[in-house]
């Protein structure tokens, strides 16, 4: 159970907490009290949650951005699943700072450590703690930040619900938190290849107003290799030089812009999701809507889908030449009434300009005075680059998740041989089920 941080005024309160010296009334035999009056100041205890995402394969995410350094815990995660630091260590690397000269100049290796649930290279079951330190640490640019609220950032709204709050690099609030999150994206997409042969890619698909085609990716086709091909992480080069220039242009003019970020998901599993308020799609939204910056999530049509007709937006079925069931279009995204199809999963995730900038901004300060800010510190001009490790990641996670609910747990690795064979009996056995 979370702790207490303090207790704090909370202003959209309804009514006082009991305790507060006040005579409640009663109503009927229950034991619900109601004030008789409301002079006394509204107060209500605020706890810390919010850090420990999934049900069956969960991840707590733990650290600051200016701390001794961040990282996960993992647990859920099956026995004898093959994994080391260099399996994290290749998405941590796609999403480290200072890559290129279109992301923050903060240096950091962000060279991963798992220091607890494995054993010769194996998944033991237990929780798998994952550690990378902060090792270019600059607290001293965040000084006028401690005095005022950078606009559009969480620097406000930390002081308004906990009333304390990390300055340096925004604390909880900074991308860097998302390490956590992309190395255990990194085991989800492990599990997900070995089960089901499942693959998620990401690229970026717009940067301010250079917008790609869609009909210029083929979201069957498309490789890790001709996303990887260029900084910005476009498929296609040509688009991909001209958004380079869109945040050169804002880089060196100390300001921001923003982009999409779509996301595929090949050879998924039929039956992931639960409807009524667990489908498919609404996990997807939550995990992709948590990410730091974002501001839209659109699936399968999305709203252009708005504009056909229902005869135009329908995806009629047919039989393949393996007697399977398909849709001729994918305008439902893989999904359909909150359950994967089997089709290609595809989503687009918007994500605002970076707030903190280096140009002079109109603000208050904590103690209610309005002045002006020009921000210090080293931050991204465009997150899009850098977040599309993050959105694969996120996917990832409800994808395992959503198969360890589907098959309850039963996710079982091959034994060493060389070992005296534990699943033999016929619990454990009929346990094993092929996707």
């Amino acid at each position: 159970m979370a702790s207490s941080l303090l207790t704090k005024q909370f202003l959209g309160a309804p009514f006082s907490s009991l305790g507060s010296g006040q005579q409640p009334s009663k109503l009927c035999s229950s034991n619900l009290r109601f004030p008789t009056h409301r002079s006394q100041p509204k107060r209500l205890e605020i706890q810390a949650a919010g850090n420990t995402f999934g049900n069956y394969f969960r991840v707590t995410t733990f650290g600051e951005s200016h701390g001794g350094g961040v990282g996960c815990i993992i647990d859920g995660c099956p026995p004898r699943l093959p994994l080391s630091e260099s399996d994290m260590q290749v998405e941590l690397d796609r999403r480290r700072p200072g890559q290129s000269r279109i992301t923050t100049p903060r240096k950091e290796t962000d060279t991963c450590k798992i220091s607890s649930g494995t054993a010769d290279g194996l998944t033991t079951g237990s929780p798998i703690k994952v550690e990378v330190p902060n090792t270019d640490q600059r607290g001293n640019d965040y000084s006028e930040m401690s005095l005022a609220y950078r606009p559009s950032h969480a620097d406000a709204t930390y002081d308004f619900k906990y009333g304390v709050r990390s300055v340096q690099g925004g604390g909880r609030s900074s991308a860097r938190e998302t390490i956590g999150r992309v190395a255990a994206g990194a085991v989800a997409k492990k599990i997900l290849k070995l089960y089901s042969g499942t693959e998620i890619l990401a690229y970026v698909s717009q940067v301010h107003n250079v917008v790609l085609p869609e009909d210029l990716v083929d979201n069957q086709t498309v490789t890790l290799e001709q996303i990887e091909s260029n900084i910005v992480r476009c498929p296609n080069p040509e688009y991909a030089e001209k958004m380079i220039a869109a945040i050169d242009y804002v880089r060196v003019r100390g300001d921001s812009v923003g982009g999409v970020v779509t996301c595929i998901v090949r050879n998924v599993p039929r039956g992931l999701g639960t409807p009524v308020f667990d489908k498919l799609e609404a996990e997807l939204a939550k995990a992709c809507m948590s990410l730091p910056a974002t501001k839209g999530f659109e699936f399968g049509s999305g709203f252009a889908g708005t504009f056909m007709t229902g005869s135009e937006h329908n995806d009629e079925f047919f039989m393949d030449e393996h007697d399977q069931i398909r849709t001729k279009t994918n305008r439902s995204g893989g999904i359909q009434g909150g359950i994967s199809n089997g089709e290609i999963i595809n989503m687009r995730i918007a994500f605002k300009p970076t707030s903190t900038i280096a140009r002079k901004q109109h603000t208050v300060s904590r103690d209610k005075h309005e002045t002006e800010l020009i921000a210090r510190g080293r931050h991204d001009p465009c997150v899009v680059p850098r977040a599309v490790p993050m959105v694969e990641a996120m996917v990832a996670l409800v994808l395992v998740d959503q198969l360890m609910t589907q098959y309850a747990q039963c996710m079982l690795f091959p034994v060493n041989p060389a070992l005296q064979e534990p699943l033999q009996s016929s619990t454990t056995e009929s346990a094993q089920v092929p996707l």
